[in-house]
């Protein structure tokens, strides 16, 4: 479905090669000062033809508020965003009407729809992600002004290149966007940046492309966002995160290296916070506890695989099974993460202003109740 959230509701519309891409915002509370200026930053990360490392497609991508807004402020109703398609070009992928493109979704939508977009990705194509960007800057912008919350993705793989664990470690807690936005490549460690631009710009020259690894950490989340079971925090955030085109992989906290240690070194230990409350000396659990948020930074790693249109002739099939040869035009992104980075960081407010919004609707009801005795509580509430 088009659809995300629940008290924050997300739908986005259009294709890569139509006449405007866009969402529609269910849920923004009345009364946020906004401006198209507060959303067009992060679009304007996001946008193809930032350096040499990216697709030389032209779009300024330029977003314009179609309704919910008055004056200035949100108006508690639903808010359109749209943003036109200029520089399309569906005379580049007539080859699709005989050829699936390899690893595409070209052959998958046909089997689904029995009908695909005639240029371009169609649906699966990154430029649908701008109506999650431009959704997730609104997001954002409350959740900053009324939590404090930050919100920081950077590219920590390119390929074989990764940022090592303790710089990782480090960058956690010091990260800033401007400091992520320095390099082309959006990789903060100064010793990996380098390695990282000059394999995407080999990939690029040979005709090819490489995947890599987008990290994201969300700073000041107040504790208590999740729905357990079903839709608890990390569950959401990795349904968010592997609905973002070409991703393949997602993980939290320790994640994977994590089966490699015993419990007594993984076991993240509390002590007093300073302010009435907990906190943890470690955070192999990535801020989240039984699906819940504990007030530590949340942060998880999301792997993309490399851009599946490559301009190498392949071998490879017409839809009725006869065999060819595949020269794709069109123009692509050699490695999607330094463009990711905007797009994951969006996801992520997505997920937590619809668990704030969640959350504070169960704490306003519960005020209304009699207080629960103090004899059933087991500690009193942050």
């Amino acid at each position: 479905m088009s659809t995300f959230g629940s008290a924050f509701r997300v739908t986005t519309y259009g294709e890569s090669h139509c006449k405007s891409v866009g969402c529609i915002i269910d849920g923004v509370p009345p009364g946020l000062a906004l401006s198209e200026a507060d959303i067009q930053v992060q679009l304007t990360r996001r946008r193809p033809g930032q350096s040499k490392l990216t697709t030389p497609r032209n779009e300024t991508d330029r977003v314009t508020i179609q309704s919910g807004c008055e004056l200035g402020y949100t108006l508690g109703t639903p808010i359109c965003l749209t943003v036109p398609n200029q520089d399309h070009r569906p005379h580049d992928y007539s080859e699709t009407d005989l050829y699936p493109r390899p690893s595409h979704a070209d052959y998958t939508y046909m089997q689904k729809y029995g009908i695909k977009a005639s240029s371009g990705g169609g649906r699966s194509s990154a430029r649908e992600t701008i109506g999650r960007v431009a959704a997730g800057a609104v997001a954002e912008k409350y959740l900053a002004e009324v939590h404090g919350v930050e919100i920081v993705a950077f590219v920590t793989g390119v390929g074989p290149i990764q940022v090592s664990d303790p710089a990782l470690q480090q960058l956690l807690g010091t990260v800033t966007r401007e400091v992520v936005d320095s390099t082309a490549v959006r990789c903060p460690d100064e010793l990996t940046a380098p390695l990282m631009h000059d394999e995407i710009v080999s990939c690029s020259e040979a005709k090819n492309s490489t995947g890599g690894v987008v990290t994201c950490v969300i700073r000041n989340a107040p504790a208590g966002l999740g729905e357990p079971c079903f839709d608890k925090l990390e569950a959401r955030l990795a349904h968010a995160m592997m609905s973002i085109p070409a991703t393949k992989g997602f993980e939290i906290g320790s994640g994977f290296s994590g089966t490699h240690m015993r419990g007594s070194e993984h076991n993240d230990a509390f002590e007093a916070n300073g302010k009435g409350g907990l906190r943890t000396l470690s955070n192999h659990s990535g801020g989240v506890q039984g699906g819940i948020s504990n007030g530590q930074n949340i942060y998880f790693r999301v792997a993309f695989k490399p851009p599946a249109t490559i301009s190498q002739d392949q071998s490879t099939a017409t839809y009725d099974g006869q065999g060819g040869v595949l020269t794709a035009r069109g123009r692509h992104d050699p490695c999607v993460v330094p463009r990711a980075v905007p797009i994951v960081e969006a996801m992520a407010a997505i997920v937590i202003m619809d668990a704030v919004l969640q959350q504070n609707g169960r704490t306003a009801t519960r005020q209304l109740l009699r207080p629960v005795p103090d004899e059933l509580k087991a500690i009193k509430p942050f």
